[in-house]
């Protein structure tokens, strides 16, 4: 091209007619093959989808089979298959879902209200005067984390399962910066969790000015609300009690609780959204029980029946309302056909009208509609473009606005503006969630727990922070459109105090997370310096460029490093120090089927061992070697001690020639690089 012998071009009218046959037959033939891969909704989807629709909120996830993976994302539809192991659990959780919704009840349920002071705990007397100072308003003020006693507030206790709105009233005492602590639950059931709600920090000033800190949370029945200080030592508690000296003699900070208010469960909306979606304009009427007065019995559970005039029609309103929202788009009245047939079929084999309903339902909620993202060859229509956009930026069902945009063929017209509300909404921050546990492998926070005896500056406060700094880094940098080069290099983090404490940052108090100016120097800024970052691409003990180079590959650049060849040890890190890994990798790139690759990976990993398994700076490794020094420190009023060993190596060479003598240099080239494909 162009040809050796250049011909006059067609006029303008031959042009457009050939243009004209070619166009339609090119559109035919590109729509046949145009399309894509029948979706289904993940496990998280399936969940939050079942309660915004029916306005329940169990946690249905765990009921599912694992979700594939496709480059560890598990959205992707040609990974997300479907088994009859699947289907029978959907039929279950379905059925979970609608004995939920249903109002089991007429009258509706009143929240409980329930305060909770230390004070009001039977044996809390013996605390006072040795570890806890009791102030005149009945304030308790703790100066240390101990093992015993705990924070638990007996009488701060749920006794039915639900959302509480729960309010501590407490001050930061005598002390010039704020004090930290966690709001936690905790039973005296065994084997079950036992969570950190939030962190949070009272700001000096105590006890003359109260302050109140305020959270909603699901909370199960007969859990106790436990709060926990942070950061705060009582380094006298020993020698007070040998002496006998009163507590009221401390002067470093403490923790001042008054007390802990909850109210719940919470009831949003009563009857439920799926009461309404289901049983709207049928009566429904309480059967009397035997003895009129056992409706004044606590454990009284009112049983009821349904009086239909015009059972086919009821059904079919019901059934109809269930498939628009549960479809995504306006059922037709055809497909709403097997559904009210099976519902007669169940009647006539003596089923009463709930039940027959219920088993309808449950078939429309296991229906490919339903399940899958189902979309025809072609653009995709308003209603198959909500529903994109709405899983993806929401994880759940599109919500009214984009319905009525999609069914007033508005939406396409609209779509910016709606991507911008959502990115806006609440519901944004699953998206959040879900794509740095995808992305990052955030999911494996815990897969490995760093070696207390190593690394004694992991503690929960620490771990509870680490990918809170993450999510708000990326939620920062798509809300400010800044650069993508800001991935590797940013100016900027976004911490609280524990993460400022964890790198070295000065001036950052207090339990939320900032935006914070990082000096040009710093080490920190993007996401390769971050701790989750660092945690879940090494184990528990120690670290390997090999590891994190392929993370850098996968995660970063976006390239598929080649699985190792068969028959090939791998290389683990000696942890006491016996020989370096670098010492190691030089060795087994000496072979050379493993060489093609670990010239690629291992430049993008040995930057990283500036950092530890918790993303902690370093200048020598840890290790256990007796020959090693060793040194004795203090960790938040604990001694600990640990050894040091080799002089960390973060140099290297990449195979153009080019090289770097330190994670600075090393970030800065991956940045320019960045900015370049931009």
């Amino acid at each position: 091209m162009p040809p050796a012998k250049v011909k006059e071009r067609p006029a303008a009218k031959e042009l457009a007619d050939f243009l004209a046959s070619l166009e339609p037959q090119l559109i035919k033939v590109h729509a046949k093959a145009k399309g894509t891969v029948l979706r289904r909704l993940n496990r998280r989807e399936y969940e939050n989808t079942m309660n915004d629709l029916f306005g329940t909120s169990l946690e249905l996830e765990g009921m599912l089979p694992e979700d594939g993976r496709a480059h560890e994302f598990d959205n992707v539809g040609h990974a997300l298959g479907i088994s009859m192991q699947h289907m029978q659990m959907y039929l279950k959780a379905a059925g979970v879902v609608l004995d939920e919704t249903i109002a089991k009840t007429t009258q509706v349920p009143k929240p409980q209200k329930i305060v909770g002071r230390y004070t009001d705990d039977k044996g809390v007397k013996k605390f006072v005067g040795d570890q806890w100072l009791k102030l005149k308003d009945d304030s308790i003020v703790r100066f240390a984390r101990t093992g015993y006693p705990t924070g638990m507030i007996r009488s701060a206790r749920t006794r039915q399962e639900g959302f509480y709105r729960i309010k501590v009233h407490g001050f930061a005492y005598q002390s010039d910066k704020p004090v930290t602590f966690s709001v936690g639950l905790t039973t005296f059931q065994r084997g079950v969790p036992k969570p950190v709600l939030d962190y949070f920090s009272f700001p000096p000033g105590g006890p003359n000015r109260m302050h109140t800190v305020e959270q909603t949370a699901k909370i199960g029945a007969n859990y106790m609300i436990s709060i926990e200080p942070y950061g705060i030592v009582d380094p006298d508690l020993g020698i007070r009690r040998r002496d006998k000296t009163p507590i009221t003699t401390v002067k470093t900070p403490g923790l001042g609780i008054h007390s802990v208010e909850m109210e719940g469960p919470l009831i949003s909306e009563f009857p439920s959204a799926g009461h309404k979606l289901l049983l709207a304009g049928i009566k429904r009427i309480e059967i009397p029980p035997r003895n009129p007065n056992d409706r004044n019995k606590s454990k009284y559970k009112p049983q009821f029946e349904i009086k239909s005039a015009n059972e086919k029609v009821d059904t079919e309103q019901a059934l109809g309302r269930l498939a628009n929202v549960a479809f995504r788009r306006p059922a037709d009245a055809h497909e709403i056909v097997p559904y009210v047939k099976l519902f007669e079929a169940e009647r006539a084999k003596g089923e009463t009208f709930a039940p027959a309903l219920r088993t309808a339902a449950t078939a429309v909620l296991s229906s490919p509609h339903f399940l899958f993202l189902r979309e025809s060859a072609g653009a995709r229509d308003d209603y198959a473009l909500a529903s994109r956009l709405s899983y993806f930026l929401t994880r759940t069902a599109p919500d009214d606005e984009l319905l009525a945009l999609a069914r007033e063929g508005k939406l396409r017209a609209n779509l910016r503006a709606q991507t911008e509300r959502l990115l806006k909404g609440k519901r944004f921050e699953r998206f959040i969630t879900d794509f740095t546990e995808a992305w990052l492998n955030l999911r494996d926070m815990d897969f490995t727990i760093p070696d207390r005896s190593l690394y004694p500056e992991y503690e929960p406060y620490l771990r509870f922070s680490m990918p809170l700094e993450t999510e708000a880094f990326l939620r920062e940098l798509m809300a400010g459109n800044y650069p993508v080069a800001n991935i590797v290099k940013s100016d900027f983090a976004m911490i609280n105090d524990r993460m400022a404490e964890h790198y070295g940052i000065a001036g950052v108090t207090g339990s939320h997370f900032r935006k914070v100016k990082l000096p040009e120097n710093s080490w920190r800024g993007g996401f390769l310096s971050q701790g989750s970052v660092m945690k879940v691409s090494a184990n528990g003990s120690a670290t390997s460029p090999v590891v994190r180079g392929v993370y850098v590959m996968e995660r970063i650049l976006g390239i598929t490093p080649t699985p190792p060849p068969p028959n090939i040890p791998g290389v683990e890190p000696d942890i006491r120090g016996a020989s370096s890994l670098r010492e190691l990798l030089d060795k087994h790139r000496n072979v050379a089927s493993c060489a093609s690759c670990h010239d690629h990976i291992d430049p993008l990993g040995f930057a990283l061992e500036s950092f530890d398994v918790t993303g902690m700076r370093r200048d020598r490794f840890r290790n256990r070697s007796p020959e090693s020094e060793k040194v004795n420190a203090v960790v938040r009023g604990r001694k600990v001690q640990y050894r040091l060993g080799p002089t960390v190596d973060s140099s290297g060479k990449f195979l153009d020639g080019t090289r770097y003598q330190n994670f600075h240099a090393y970030r800065c080239l991956l940045y320019t690089s960045d900015a370049a494909d931009e």
